[in-house]
């Protein structure tokens, strides 16, 4: 059985479908920030545990094989909004969970890590190069080093009796049933599909490594079912290409053109503290002969079906978007500890001064 930890995520919804296609037994443990759609489809041919990786039973770990590690906060607003998390949920449970593996003589574990941590940022013209696995890097962003000082502290870990592949991923793109839009080409093609148009910040200036979420799936089964000796203890880049932002936007105006969306180009230059970075995945495709082959223009192709079948057509809803999602839960987790349950009979006077308080703040004065 294969434990996907952050499996009903934007990855980890895609990965499940992927693993059950080729006949493994599934385990998810998640939290269920984003709800249960990602896997709802499939509920029924996997087993779900809920609870936070920071408390994890070890007992989660019962009839486990292998365990691939998706969970924590997954890109920079919402690491920088609230670093302790981040550094809780990234690093030390990262931790937590490969002892408790090793405790339970688990001995494969793959880990999430991204790309970012070879961001060199706009205007460092001279560190303008492709990097790959053997680069040195130094990240400076919560969310950057956070996945950084857990691939050290997995690192440290390994030995015969356990063993950690550590995946940097390129910025991911494409459907999954736990749609996100706030990852750029997502981004580019919501724009369009809502407003008519996209706009490229900075002039489109900036470099960016990228790989469609279902290469990236196929990435993590690769690495699943590879022998030991090409992955123990392996960092592996896996990237479909390296973009300026320009180009993309380009590639997906043109996909759309294929399938008769009409949309205009505009283009900001103003700095908006953009990222910049050029990676090489060609140690994957040498080592364990993989190659992520899903264009951007196919993905937005596929994005535009899926998005009309599944309806994921309400692009203002705050669920497609981590930051926006996080902010409200947590707003929603202050007025419920106050108000309590929101239909049942609450143990309290019906006007309560503090609930007004709060409801004036956060939904205004007017209320």
């Amino acid at each position: 059985m294969i434990l996907v930890v952050g499996g009903a995520g934007y990855i980890g919804s895609v990965l499940v479908r992927e693993l059950l296609e080729r006949g493994y037994a599934v385990k998810v443990f998640d939290r269920l920030y984003y709800g249960d759609q990602g896997i709802r489809e499939v509920s029924e041919r996997i087993k779900l545990e809920l609870g936070d990786i920071r408390t994890m039973d070890i007992s989660v770990l019962d009839g486990v094989d292998a365990v691939i590690n998706l969970s924590g906060l997954s890109n920079d607003p919402t690491a920088e909004y609230n670093t302790k998390a981040n550094f809780e949920m990234n690093v030390q449970a990262t931790e937590f969970l490969a002892r408790l593996c090793k405790k339970k003589g688990i001995k494969r574990f793959l880990f999430a890590s991204s790309c970012s941590i070879y961001d060199v940022g706009i205007g460092n013209d001279e560190k303008d190069i492709v990097m790959d696995e053997e680069s040195p890097v130094n990240p400076k962003a919560a969310y950057s080093s956070s996945k950084y000082q857990a691939e050290k502290i997995l690192l440290s870990l390994k030995d015969e009796n356990f063993s950690p592949v550590i995946l940097r991923k390129g910025t991911i793109y494409g459907f999954s049933p736990r749609m996100r839009y706030d990852l750029v080409v997502n981004t580019f093609l919501k724009d369009v599909l809502s407003k008519g148009y996209l706009t490229i910040h900075y002039g489109g200036e900036m470099w960016r490594p990228l790989v469609d979420v279902r290469d990236a799936a196929r990435a993590y089964i690769t690495c699943l079912e590879a022998e030991e000796s090409k992955v123990h203890g392996q960092v592996f880049n896996v990237v479909y290409s390296n973009f300026r932002n320009s180009e993309l936007a380009l590639r997906v105006l043109e996909a759309l053109r294929e399938v008769e969306v009409k949309a205009e180009l505009k283009a900001d230059y103003r700095y908006h503290g953009v990222r910049s970075y050029r990676v090489s995945g060609k140690k994957i495709e040498r080592v364990l002969d993989f190659k992520p082959a899903v264009s951007v223009e196919e993905a937005v192709k596929d994005m535009v079906d899926n998005i009309t079948r599944y309806r994921y057509i309400d692009f203002d809803n705050p669920r497609y978007y981590n930051i926006a999602w996080m902010k409200l839960l947590e707003e929603a987790d202050k007025i419920i500890k106050v108000t309590g349950s929101v239909f049942e009979i609450a143990n309290q006077p019906s006007f309560h001064p503090a609930v007004v308080n709060l409801l004036r703040k956060t939904q205004g004065a007017d209320f």
